[in-house]
């Protein structure tokens, strides 16, 4: 399911592409593309525009659509946002909830849930030094059981990126610390 109507993801889009084509004119202007090849500087631009526009989205997600390897994509990434001094801006796990929960097909009280549940976990500071796709992809899963629609471990972490492990310890610990109650 999209994330934005047609005609919003179409500016969306244009936007994306066109933070990426300033970031390649600037290393090309700035003498940064010699010796890297044009793919990887380009996937990495890309990348780099998405998390600018702040659009979850990983560097394997890029690489997929690449024909450059995820090692030089990310030294590039890591090499071009170094030397054009760029802020990149953390992807935050609400975003993560959001697309985790597009790509299950869930309905919005699902996402409120698990968004719910991570503002709860946040408060206690249960998600400090945790992976924000970790922990949206656990309150996705508890949010799944909790309004009816259960996905198992597997189907959450195939579309997270995540291990099943991971899912259940981040479970545990939200469950624990915010005292749910799930019947299975």
């Amino acid at each position: 399911t999209p994330l934005y109507s047609s005609a919003a993801s179409d500016v969306y889009k244009r936007q994306i592409i066109e933070t990426a084509s300033v970031v390649y004119r600037k290393a090309v202007k700035e003498r940064l593309i010699r010796g890297r090849s044009i793919q990887g500087v380009t996937a990495a631009a890309i990348y780099l525009a998405c998390r600018q526009c702040r659009l979850a989205k990983s560097i394997e997600e890029i690489v997929q659509v690449s024909s450059a390897s995820k090692k030089e994509v990310g030294r590039c990434y890591r090499f071009l946002s170094n030397k054009l001094n760029y802020f990149i801006p953390p992807v935050k796990t609400s975003q993560y909830i959001t697309k985790f929960s597009n790509r299950l097909s869930f309905d919005g009280k699902t996402e409120d849930i698990a968004h719910k549940i991570f503002f709860g976990a946040k408060e206690l500071k249960l998600t400090s030094g945790r992976s924000p796709a970790s922990v949206a992809a656990a309150t996705i899963y508890i949010a799944s059981i909790l309004s009816g629609n259960g996905r198992t471990q597997n189907e959450v972490a195939e579309i997270a990126q995540v291990t099943e492990v991971t899912i259940r310890n981040r479970y545990k610990e939200l469950v624990e610390r915010l005292q749910l109650i799930i019947y299975i």
